[in-house]
């Protein structure tokens, strides 16, 4: 039977797949809309979360995977091996669960250093002992030299979904309250500082981390009044709230003066004429609670270690449904548009 695309346009007018299919924006958005979501239709798949959330046998799951394929390798703050394995407890936490395993899969490129993939063994396995999840199965694979870049992971994972947590992105509500866990754009930013071989008075480092402990602290806390939670990486800030307000047909509005930022990646963005709100994060996350928990969830966030500059920055709207608005420190108003393709290419 031949394949045919459900709504061939635009994705009719890029015979081929660019770099922008992969970077968390508007393209990736219709290639999954499009093509993906289609082929593999069903409804844990349609929840278009962080991972999909299932029931068996009265037990209530989520299962998440993604691949990584970062350059450079090594960074300030991390290397591809600690993503790999943060990313996808990160995904799992952002649908409520307790991650207890984790799988992993490596790609490598003949003629990678040995000592340079003992490196990343080590920072895997130890990202997952100090999260206290466990790597308990995985798969490698060799090809050519030319055809690859060092090494590509892809890790998958398995959690727990406490009783009565139900966060959906659908869930977001006109009055709910939007909070950030922390300054926004620093894996993106240290990630350029280091391929652009750019140099700050203080050294861009990647904000890297598991936030399973984060979540559980918070959901302990606010329970079913969380509403949605989204870790902010391809695409960043940007990407992750415009995909929530379109799945959930609200608006968002946004005080620009409200979103933390450390001022060395204020002044890279700057610099490289980037927008902090599409840089992508590796250790924060965005919380949409109920207005009335609001100050309850900034509390607890910020008495965690990876919390402490936590923020409320905005709240979901009845008006613009769909769409993202920022207000800017000047006083005027901008849309925040999904970008087309991508702003930076290989973080993650």
């Amino acid at each position: 039977m031949a394949f045919e695309l459900q709504c061939p346009l635009p994705l009719s007018t890029y015979p081929t797949v660019t770099m922008g299919h992969g970077g968390g924006g508007r393209l990736t958005q219709l290639l999954i809309e499009q093509m993906l979501r289609p082929a593999f239709n069903n409804a844990a798949l349609d929840a278009l979360h962080d991972g999909a959330q299932l029931e068996v046998q009265g037990v209530r799951l989520a299962f998440s995977t993604d691949s990584y394929v970062i350059s450079p390798l090594f960074f300030p703050g991390g290397d591809i091996g600690a993503l790999a394995i943060h990313g996808t407890i990160n995904d799992l936490a952002m649908c409520g669960a307790q991650p207890f395993a984790l799988s992993a899969a490596l790609i490598l490129e003949e003629g990678l250093p040995m000592e340079t993939l003992w490196r990343i063994v080590q920072s895997m396995r130890d990202a997952a002992a100090a999260a206290g999840v466990p790597v308990v199965t995985g798969d490698t694979k060799v090809v050519e030299r030319g055809k690859g870049d060092g090494v590509f992971i892809n890790t998958s994972g398995v959690g727990l979904i406490p009783a009565g947590i139900r966060l959906d992105p659908r869930r977001a509500t006109p009055g709910d309250v939007i909070l950030v866990s922390g300054p926004v754009a620093n894996h993106g930013m240290a990630i350029m500082s280091v391929r652009e071989g750019l140099t700050f008075e203080t050294t861009l480092t990647s904000d890297t981390a598991a936030l399973h402990t984060l979540v559980a602290e918070l959901l302990a806390t606010v329970g079913a009044d969380a509403h949605v939670l989204r870790d902010p990486t391809r695409g960043g800030v940007a990407a992750a709230l415009n995909e929530i307000a379109q799945a959930a047909h609200v608006g968002m509005q946004l005080d620009e003066a409200a979103i933390p930022l450390d001022e060395e990646v204020r002044g890279a963005c700057e610099l490289l004429g980037l927008d902090p709100l599409y840089v992508a994060n590796e250790g924060k996350f965005l919380a949409i609670v109920a207005r009335e928990v609001a100050d309850t969830a900034l509390a607890v966030l910020r008495a965690h270690p990876l919390g402490g500059r936590a923020a409320i920055i905005g709240q979901v709207t009845p008006t613009h449904p769909g769409t993202v608005v920022l207000h800017s420190r000047i006083g005027g108003n901008r849309v925040v548009a999904m970008l087309s393709g991508e702003q930076l290419p290989r973080i993650c």
